[in-house]
């Protein structure tokens, strides 16, 4: 018989804001139903044929000013729990690979959100390509000839890595600088260079896909000055609704990512047009949601996976 566990792969909650943090709002959720073990990626591994992690069972409280207690450290079979949460911050790396190469092995005995093939496949930024219908004037490269010849287009260009997180590492070009570019590539490899939207200083919008629908939105407005609509960067959230054309783009995008296992993901708008990050590993801002409006998605979440 399966224990009643939901084992999450994460960061260290001592590292986590619980005024915002959408894994702890899905754990505390849950907790009543099933024990809550945590575990890092470092710490998971196969011994003896079997997938182990060490970590320990913790509770959350949102009461107290210490908003978790977790138990001494021991290592877990993860075959013995219902479910997984890979819910660690990219970025996509090898270690993150490993990870999903190491989770493959038990995810026909264990439900596994989002399903580690898919999200090793589905790359946070590169998947939007097949939707770039939808987004500003963007290209992928390292090419520095191309990357001039954009500038020299849009003349505003936002530089970011394919491979980071959180708005870190984003760079509003407004005059060429060849030696910052060539800085920014030797460190990031291929980046994303795409069209500024001014209107980001009256915020973007973040939106909730799950099990193949569009389940709520909020918007994040840049601090003054700023044109990083990140919570992490000083974002100010708002309650808003979605336009026609931003709900049926989601949810186009929200039955793709459903057919590719993908369960729970953040989608992103600038000006109604996509930013072209899809967030498949560790999407934020449940807990933002239901403070701004009452909205308990985690309730969503978990229903939807009948726990």
């Amino acid at each position: 018989m399966i224990n009643k566990i939901v084992a999450i792969q994460g960061n260290d909650p001592s590292k986590l804001n619980p005024i915002t943090d959408t894994s702890v709002f899905l754990a505390h959720e849950i907790q009543k139903k099933y024990k809550i073990f945590y575990y890092d990626p470092k710490n998971l591994s196969i011994i003896n044929a079997k997938t182990v992690a060490e970590g320990f069972f913790v509770n959350f409280n949102y009461s107290q000013k210490n908003f978790f207690k977790k138990s001494k450290k021991k290592k877990l079979d993860l075959s013995k729990c219902k479910y997984i949460l890979i819910r660690q911050d990219p970025p996509f790396n090898l270690e993150y690979i490993s990870a999903t190469y190491i989770l493959d092995t038990i995810k026909d005995k264990v439900k596994i959100i989002n399903d580690p093939t898919s999200i090793r496949n589905i790359s946070e930024k590169l998947y939007s390509v097949k939707y770039q219908k939808f987004m500003p004037s963007t290209i992928f490269t390292q090419n520095v000839d191309e990357i001039k010849k954009f500038f020299n287009t849009h003349k505003k260009v936002i530089l970011k890595p394919i491979h980071s997180y959180s708005g870190n590492d984003i760079h509003l070009l407004n005059k060429f600088n060849q030696k910052l570019i060539k800085k920014f590539i030797k460190k990031h490899d291929h980046i994303i260079c795409q069209k500024y939207l001014p209107k980001i200083t009256k915020g973007d919008k973040r939106v909730f896909l799950i099990n193949g629908k569009v389940c709520g939105a909020i918007s994040r407005i840049p601090k003054n000055g700023s044109f990083l609509s990140n919570m992490s960067k000083g974002a100010k959230p708002i309650n808003i609704k979605l336009s026609k054309l931003e709900n049926k783009i989601s949810k186009l995008i929200a039955q793709d990512l459903k057919k590719k296992k993908i369960y729970f993901s953040g989608i992103d708008f600038i000006d109604q047009k996509l930013n072209g990050d899809i967030n498949v590993t560790s999407p934020t801002g449940l807990k933002t949601l239901f403070d701004l409006s009452g909205i308990n998605l985690a309730k969503t979440f978990w229903k939807g996976l009948k726990a």
